[in-house]
């Protein structure tokens, strides 16, 4: 027989459960961690290589990144998931590791981002500097590397021409900024004379580091700044973040990297000290477009809400 203390609970349960199913069900009951999140119109994830966090953070070759940090949001306690690249440009992508092999020539098959956005209506596109032409999806184009371009590994992407056609170079992001004809998600890099990983051009095989350093502060300036000053910066979020450490730092996987999070609410002048990694900016950007679906590691990846006013 039950006892009137079991028998409140168990109206108690069924009342939740009722007042769940009425916006979703059980899913609505999980989501709510992430209502913290607000929704944004927009998403830019800018990705670039092989430094550790106190190499770039205060570093005097990095002015226009570090003026950034110190204007929005730090995550200060951030780490990559692994070495070398292209594993953590796929847990930025499908919330997996599928390879630490750089290469790696397959198809990738795992639940994913571009599966995430479709599945919802959301639309995307990856602007890859180097890229020598639009759907491109081979790797015979240096500067441009495919590794780190995730989205030309995924079988979402490579089956379908429509797909692949958002494999743009990144010319395109400034007429499609000016065109209002940005997608919901966009995945920015340069090209390895930019990005950090090789010598800039002009300069020799073997350069020191703070000459990597600046021009990728200057391809950032360049790249970055006209989507600050334009108007859907207001209801956007920008994440720069590095794929990995130096290979000498494996803490968490990968080292801690440097990245900052900007955007019209993000909070000013804010710092983190939360642990957070790549499957967390993957769920970021799903939580803030609102769509449900979260990949692999992001469904359980800590939220990054409080980077939000």
């Amino acid at each position: 027989m039950m006892g009137p203390m079991a028998g409140a609970r168990n109206c108690f349960l069924f009342l939740l459960i009722a007042a769940l199913s009425g916006c979703g069900g059980v899913s609505a009951f999980f989501s709510l961690n992430s209502a913290n999140v607000p929704a944004s119109t927009h998403v830019f994830l800018v990705v670039l290589e092989n430094h550790s966090f106190s190499q770039v953070m205060g570093s005097p070759s990095m002015p226009f990144m570090n003026s950034l940090a110190t204007q929005f949001s730090v995550a200060n306690n951030y780490f990559a998931n692994t070495h070398p690249s292209i594993g953590n440009y796929f847990m930025l992508s499908t919330g997996t590791i599928a390879t630490n092999d750089d290469a790696f020539t397959g198809a990738v098959s795992d639940d994913n981002l571009v599966r995430a956005l479709l599945g919802a209506g959301k639309s995307w596109k990856a602007y890859l500097q180097g890229l020598p032409s639009v759907g491109y999806t081979d790797d015979r184009a240096y500067p441009y590397s495919r590794v780190h371009s995730p989205f030309a590994y995924l079988s979402d992407v490579l089956a379908s021409s429509t797909q692949t056609a958002n494999l743009v170079p990144l010319s395109q992001l400034s007429a499609d900024l000016n065109s209002g004809a940005l997608p919901d998600f966009a995945f920015i890099t340069p090209d390895s004379l930019n990005d950090a990983h090789d010598c800039p051009a002009g300069k020799s095989a073997v350069c020191p580091d703070t000459e990597k350093l600046a021009a990728a502060d200057a391809w950032l300036k360049a790249n970055i700044a006209p989507i600050l000053s334009n108007p859907t910066f207001d209801n956007s979020v920008i994440i720069i973040t590095w794929d990995e450490s130096v290979d000498t730092d494996l803490t968490n996987g990968g080292g801690q990297v440097a990245t900052i999070l900007l955007g019209g609410r993000i909070k000013r002048g804010f710092t983190s000290s939360t642990l957070f990694q790549h499957q967390s900016t993957l769920r970021l950007i799903l939580d803030t477009l609102k769509v449900n679906h979260l990949p692999n590691a992001a469904a359980d990846a800590p939220v990054m809400g409080e980077f939000f006013q």
